[in-house]
């Protein structure tokens, strides 16, 4: 086999006269059963090829991994992957090797024999990717090791995690600064999913990569569904979203390991296939949980954010957070972790303004430079939760990328599921009028207090008591007017000073009292809509294909367990819904089908034909619908 794949490999003889990129196009064919590269991937690979260093930016989904795996297939030697994660490792290894392609993971994990017969196969050239964690890739031994063989590439994934200024910042990344040195002729790729401009700035520099070619993908997933839900009935809201995605792969992030266990065992005592994952369990249990959720054999994982970075898991059709996280890059790369598959799938947020002023008290011991981006990160995160303003928009537009449309009708705003005032202004120029009539600047819980009438002391010490604006407000409650305020910060017609909050007019105000700036404000004050109100489910299979999709995925769950690698490694949902959509019940047809390569096509096509027949047979349905 090795051999066979090394023909492939070196061009003999029959891609002599093609292009790089051609013979790359011809890897990803045979091998991933795709037919051509998505946009953002092909710079990424012609750097790599061109033995240049890249910073590479691309969207969880997106194709990262294709970035490094096809061009070590076309350049002799051995391509080095640093990852953070032996989950990561063990996932990446076993889809390569699933699709005939010679991969090794190096951790803890395996015995001095397997080392050595892994140094033995790379000796003699008969693996193509080795994976390592970054302070294993950074041991002198492994280092003089690697030195002797020829390295064709070294891939940083997950890069961000050098970066102090990134979401996820390891200081075992930071070994990785002399890499650059040790193998200078070997291009490196350094790789991520979410990193704004400084942080793409931070990794260059921290891996001293040398006129680096940086891809920026586009930051929208217009496959997910952004909703945030002000939370209150905390267990109606989760099982109303359960109810949207019943027997489907969820993950539940928590703010806590209380709230954790708590949330799963409840859903546990509900009849729900569902499994904790916390940095307060052993290794032990983490790892079996995990590997449940990743072989289908749990629907849904409740998790703080120790949980899932780089797992490959690809049919994930939610994901939940009960509480806000602590940066958009947070939850960009957590939210992400749905859909990888490119099928529809949702992400809900639970907001309350509580989490705002939980995370300030975690991280108020920080270093004051630190502090200042922990609170710029908050207004940012508390911004995407209260303003009326499309998800998506905001998302792609935190990272500095301009977002195309007007209605992404993937998201609770463009989809109409907020309640909207019919005239916001009136209650904007009385909350206007508030800041003027108390004649110096004050937070948004006294303004809100003085709107609403409130008996506190400190108003009538003050005399406020008495303002022409005292009480307007009374009838819409203490929350809603302070969701109101909080609206009017997000779309800058008010200002919140630092330090202490206090409220001043922003620059968009002329705008909005002359109707030349559009404005909108929620009709309850809560950050969108009911848990009763209708929405859109995530339907990734036509309801007519839905019986034979589930009967596939049965038989890919009996694949998958005899040879004990997770569902996806077999076949991914889009392949599924392809392979219902098609019915193809002839193998030598199959690799016209996404995602079905040469490899898996001789594996599974018998199976999978056979399964398809026998299905459409006695239901009457008919085969090979190909165009």
């Amino acid at each position: 086999m090795i051999g066979e794949e090394r023909t492939l490999v070196t061009g003999q003889p029959n891609e002599a006269s093609q292009s790089p990129l051609a013979s790359a196009r011809e890897i990803l064919r045979h091998h991933w059963g795709y037919e051509d590269f998505r946009p953002d991937q092909i710079p990424a690979i012609e750097a790599v090829l061109a033995k240049r260093d890249s910073l590479v930016v691309l969207p969880t989904g997106g194709g990262k991994s294709l970035c490094f795996q096809v061009p070590a297939m076309l350049l002799p030697g051995i391509a080095v992957v640093v990852s953070p994660l032996i989950a990561l490792m063990k996932d990446q290894v076993d889809q390569l090797n699933g699709i005939g392609i010679k991969a090794v993971a190096i951790n803890s994990t395996i015995q001095k024999a397997e080392k050595i017969e892994i140094a033995r196969a790379m000796r003699a050239g008969e693996i193509k990717l080795v994976y390592l964690a970054p302070e294993r890739l950074c041991d002198d031994r492994m280092l003089g090791f690697l030195e002797s063989l020829p390295i064709s590439l070294i891939a940083i994934d997950e890069a961000h995690c050098i970066s102090q200024w990134g979401h996820d910042f390891r200081k075992e990344y930071r070994l990785l600064g002399e890499i650059r040195q040790r193998f200078p002729n070997s291009p490196l790729q350094a790789l991520t999913a979410t990193a704004t401009p400084g942080v793409q700035q931070d990794i260059a520099s921290q891996l001293h990569l040398r006129d680096p070619q940086t891809i920026v993908g586009n930051y929208d997933r217009p496959n997910l569904t952004y909703r945030v839900l002000r939370r209150k009935q905390l267990r109606d809201q989760v099982q109303d979203l359960l109810g949207r995605h019943k027997g489907n792969s969820g993950i539940i992030y928590c703010l806590s390991r209380k709230d954790v266990d708590a949330q799963s065992t409840e859903l546990q005592q509900a009849g729900i296939r569902a499994l904790p994952y916390h940095a307060g369990m052993s290794d032990v249990d983490r790892a079996h949980n995990q590997e449940k959720f990743l072989r289908d054999e749990c629907d849904i994982v409740v998790a703080t954010v120790a949980f899932g970075m780089g797992i490959d898991k690809s049919n994930v059709r939610f994901v939940l957070h009960l509480t806000a996280p602590k940066s958009l890059e947070h939850y960009q790369q957590e939210a992400g972790r749905a859909g990888r598959d490119g099928l529809p799938a949702e992400c809900l947020l639970l907001y309350s303004p509580g989490d705002i002023i939980t995370w300030k008290k975690l991280q108020e011991n920080q270093p004051e430079d630190a502090l200042e981006l922990v609170k710029a990160q908050l207004r940012e995160i508390e911004q995407f939760a209260t303003a009326p303003i499309c998800r998506h928009r905001q998302l792609v537009q935190h990272f500095g990328q301009t977002f195309n449309g007007e209605n992404c009708s993937a998201c609770d705003v463009c989809l109409g599921e907020l309640a909207m005032l019919d005239d916001p202004l009136d209650v904007t120029k009385t909350i206007l009028s508030a800041l003027d009539s108390l004649g110096r600047p004050y937070g948004a819980g006294y303004v809100t207090a003085v709107l609403c009438g409130s008996k506190d002391d400190r108003i009538a010490e003050r005399g406020h008591q008495k303002t022409p604006v005292t009480g307007l407000l009374r009838q819409a409650g203490e929350p809603t007017v302070r969701s109101w305020i909080q609206q009017l910060v997000s779309q800058k017609v008010l200002i919140a000073e630092e330090p202490y909050g206090t409220l001043s007019k922003g620059p968009l105000v002329p705008g909005i009292l002359n109707g030349t700036q559009p404005l909108r404000l929620t009709a309850e004050g809560a950050s969108t809509s009911s848990v009763n109100r209708k929405v859109r489910e995530s339907a990734p299979v036509a309801q007519h294909d839905q019986p034979l999709f589930e009967r596939l995925r049965k038989l890919r769950k009996e694949l998958a367990d005899e040879a004990s690698v997770p569902p996806y490694i077999i076949f991914g949902d889009a392949t599924l819904k392809a392979l219902a959509a098609t019915r193809p019940t002839q193998v030598d047809r199959m690799t016209e089908i996404t995602g079905i390569g040469a490899k898996k096509r001789d594996l599974f096509g018998d199976q999978f034909a056979a399964a398809i027949r026998i299905f459409c047979d006695h239901t009457g349905l008919e085969t090979d619908l190909f165009d």
